[in-house]
């Protein structure tokens, strides 16, 4: 997790412009939904977690995929350090919560919830990825303040950043 923080910095500065359609500063819209953790369905509503602290909502496109994988597992991996930071983290697909059930103990090692974004959410939140009549959702992580305000965001398919990211920028609000 130290090699993580310690690209942190760097990686903020050298993030290019969010694409995503929810800008820093915008109000997050709300939302409640079904998901999953560890195996077990849970009720997901934005409201009541941010009451708790920040939020990191992070898109993935779908679950059991390469990509998808790997950040479920770089998520799971950091999760402690969210924690110490008072965030609360969770992944967001267009799959059903079947799917999202064995994705959350197998690839998320119980660690965080996975939840179902369906239509409104993925409108909402600007993270329709156009897949051939698939719903998929774009690669977006949002950090959410507590105010529900958009702090951080971070819109690139390639996984490798958003822990790091959104790490950092929980840090920050932890910190301000």
């Amino acid at each position: 997790m130290r090699l993580i923080s310690a690209f942190a910095a760097v990686a903020l500065v050298a993030a290019p412009a969010a694409a995503a359609g929810l800008a820093v500063g915008a109000k997050a819209p709300t939302f409640a939904t079904r998901g999953a953790v560890a195996g077990n369905v849970v009720a997901i509503d934005l409201a009541q977690q941010l009451k708790k602290g920040p939020v990191v909502l992070y898109f993935f496109p779908a679950a059991f995929t390469g990509g998808c994988n790997a950040e479920a597992h770089a998520f799971a991996e950091a999760i402690p350090d969210f924690q110490k930071a008072g965030a609360t983290v969770i992944g967001m697909s267009a799959d059903d919560v079947p799917t999202l059930q064995r994705f959350s103990a197998e690839k998320c090692a119980g660690k965080f919830a996975v939840a179902s974004a369906g239509p409104a959410v993925i409108k909402n939140y600007d993270v329709a990825l156009n897949a051939g009549g698939r719903a998929l959702t774009k690669r977006t992580s949002y950090v959410i303040g507590q105010d529900g305000r958009i702090a951080f965001v971070h819109d690139d398919m390639n996984p490798t950043q958003h822990v790091a990211l959104t790490l950092a920028a929980v840090r920050k609000l932890h910190h301000s």
